[in-house]
């Protein structure tokens, strides 16, 4: 007697659930593959026979895993470490050729795994399930590493853009660094600076202090036998001569110099003839690239004490900004640091100042490493240094310091300084008065700052009688 094989038939329907609890064991066994390859890189070669593949992921998986927790216990101990190892082009490069290694080896485990596991045996529902979770896997784990290994390169380019020289020794334990701000319309850049202002950091606390110095000062003297000195021995005293003409005259005569950029070279040396300080390094920004920066970091929170008007002068304001505490974005940071209608060019300095320190306050690590992508593009290009990459690491950590402590102001403005015949006595002392207050030593003479409630330009002060911020102890407290 035959057996009954009719569709219907208990045997046709035995062996029916047989190949479905086969075929999902099968699937089961599938998706279990490609999770293990998620989590333990090779296991699902080394269960499956291949294991001279599974030995090989499996090793190299320890061994980055073990170099990473190393280079965290490492860093975690020492900080400096981690630091030094982001600011080396040579160990980027091998981060970001090992990320993009990681990821093409990744992928091609998940692609074996699930060859192994068999997807032609599968029925169409579980075929296509595990071509949706390989791809998922794939193009996931693929994905992060790959756009990990662009936040390198990044990083890279950035570190890039810093000066490949030696490092400068402080001078009397304090780094002194020219900070220019320039105009980028036309032929401006690099011609007439904006805003100069000397940041003096200590080497090891980071307690800074600001030296501002106003574009409008003349008759001035440059630094001993520098080459401005030789050509102005009697002092800066031209007609129409500011300092912020100095970076000018010497592009128009460039062949005096021994520099690729003499416009820079010449205003430190009018810098340290009228201060007296050690120029060590200096950082210029296109006001533009400023701009990018504070949108780039989400902003930054000012103390608007008067409306400040936005655009220009006179018909050129196209609005204000209003009066409060307020978070800035990147273009009314920058006129409030600019505007000039309805106020003087120091109490300009002094909102500048402000400026300068809500940035540094207020700028976390947290926020750093959240919008990094963004400050670095936005800094590559507009900001130009001669800070060397070696010593990157070190300004990071005095940046560190700096933003617990209270940051101190020198000007040179009136009514202290005549800007049109100074007093560069007078002015050394004020320098190195600012110096030793901040680092703690007694100074004979010294003055409480004057409070005033009065404004003027959207600065506590006046003309008359100073802006708070231009003179501070605590510039926070000023602003």
């Amino acid at each position: 007697m035959q057996p009954d094989t009719s569709p219907g038939s208990p045997s046709r329907r035995g062996a029916s659930r047989t190949s479905d609890r086969a075929a999902k064991v099968r699937f089961r066994r599938a998706l279990a593959l490609m999770l293990m390859t998620l989590v333990l890189p090779g296991s699902a070669q080394l269960v499956a026979g291949r294991r001279e593949i599974g030995k090989l992921a499996l090793r190299v998986t320890a061994g980055v895993a073990g170099t990473a927790l190393l280079a965290a216990l490492l860093f975690w101990m020492w900080p400096g470490l981690a630091l030094r190892f982001g600011t080396s082009p040579l160990w980027l490069n091998l981060l970001r050729f090992t990320l993009m290694l990681l990821a093409i080896g990744w992928a091609a485990l998940f692609v074996d795994a699930w060859r192994i596991g068999q997807p032609l045996s599968l029925v169409r529902r579980q075929r296509l399930t595990m071509v949706g979770v390989n791809g998922a896997l794939v193009f996931g784990v693929a994905g992060v590493l790959l756009f990990s290994a662009h936040l390198v390169t990044v990083h890279r380019d950035f570190m890039l853009t810093f000066a490949d020289g030696p490092a400068k020794d402080a001078t009397h334990g304090r780094y002194n660094v020219l900070l220019l701000g320039g105009d980028s319309g036309d032929d401006r850049w690099g011609l007439r600076t904006d805003s100069m202002t000397v940041a003096s950091i200590d080497a090891d606390t980071g307690r800074t202090v600001l030296v501002g110095l106003p574009r409008n000062l003349q008759n001035f003297r440059f630094a001993d036998d520098s080459v401005m000195a030789e050509q102005f021995p009697d002092g800066f005293n031209c007609p129409d001569c500011y300092l912020n003409g100095v970076s000018t005259w010497a592009q128009d005569n460039p062949e005096l110099f021994d520099s690729k950029d003499p416009g820079k070279e010449a205003t430190i040396e009018a810098i340290e003839g009228i201060t007296g300080l050690k120029i060590h390094y200096w950082a210029m920004a296109d006001l533009q690239g400023f701009e990018d920066l504070v949108d780039a970091v989400g902003g930054i929170e000012l103390n608007v004490r008067d409306r400040i008007p936005v655009g220009g002068l006179g018909s050129d304001v196209t609005g204000y900004i209003e009066p409060g505490v307020r978070k800035l974005n990147g273009h009314d940071a920058l006129w409030f640091a600019r505007a000039r209608e309805g106020s003087d060019d120091y109490s300009r300095m002094a909102r500048q100042k402000c400026v300068m320190g809500a940035m540094v306050s207020q700028l976390s690590p947290a926020t750093l490493v959240q919008h990094y992508k963004d400050i670095t593009e936005a800094t590559t290009g507009v900001i130009d240094t001669n800070v060397p990459r070696s010593q990157f690491a070190n300004f990071v950590e005095l940046a560190m310091k700096a933003k617990d402590q209270k940051m101190s102001t020198v000007s040179l403005v009136p009514p202290a300084i005549n800007t049109a015949d100074p007093d560069l006595d007078k002015i050394r002392a004020m320098v190195q008065k600012g110096i030793d207050k901040a680092e703690g030593k007694t100074v004979k003479g010294a003055k409480k700052a004057k409070t005033s409630d009065v404004t003027s330009g959207g600065s506590l002060g006046t003309r008359n009688e100073g802006y708070a911020a231009n003179e501070a102890d605590d510039l926070s407290a000023a602003c």
